[in-house]
């Protein structure tokens, strides 16, 4: 059977090794948005809004294909926690969080470029992190360099080092590809992963 061609609208190495685990084709495309969260907008309507403009961002390129976008933001309080970048936000991140519960918010859409249709989830991941010294943080960093992962805590690494436990329905939305809403999303699409 012919099925569409599956896009990945990411420059994630995480999410593209996450996705190769599903044994399917697919092809890259950077998204190339403005990730920056809006005034008043939650945690969560920002990795909702940011999923579904990643996947949009890459029909233009790839009318027929599906198109997956993903987006993770951490919430700590009240406080978004994204990317930090650099060491010194990440150091930030890591202080505040220290034997506290972050929720991870991992927005996953699943775009049919053809017809317009666009499916979105939320998967939503608790984890506590451990009381860690200021040396371990920077030995964290030293050793990890997490600069591009929400909250700067790389779990599916070093990062698992940082956390006490964890909550969530999949393991790999913390990574941030939710494989297990994937598969149900590529099944209404009929695309098979078995």
């Amino acid at each position: 059977m012919n099925y569409p061609p599956l896009v990945l609208a990411s420059t994630s190495i995480y999410r593209k090794e996450l996705l190769e685990r599903l044994q399917i084709p697919f092809q890259v495309t950077a998204p190339g948005i403005d990730e920056t969260p809006l005034p008043g907008e939650s945690a969560l309507q920002t990795a909702h809004r940011l999923s579904r403009k990643k996947a949009q961002s890459a029909a233009a390129l790839h009318p027929e294909a599906l198109i997956i976008g993903s987006d993770q933001v951490a919430l700590l309080g009240e406080q978004q926690l994204g990317k930090p970048l650099t060491h010194e936000n990440a150091v930030h991140q890591l202080r505040s969080m220290r034997g506290k519960w972050v929720t991870f918010y991992t927005a996953l859409t699943l775009f049919n470029a053809k017809n317009g249709e666009m499916l979105t989830e939320i998967a939503e991941n608790r984890v506590q992190f451990r009381m860690v010294s200021e040396t371990e943080i920077e030995s964290y960093l030293r050793k990890e360099q997490p600069y591009n992962c929400a909250g700067s805590a790389k779990s599916e690494g070093l990062g698992i080092a940082l956390i006490s436990q964890m909550e969530g329905k999949d393991p790999n939305a913390l990574v941030g590809l939710p494989l297990i809403l994937l598969v149900d999303m590529l099944k209404k699409q009929g695309i098979p992963v078995l």
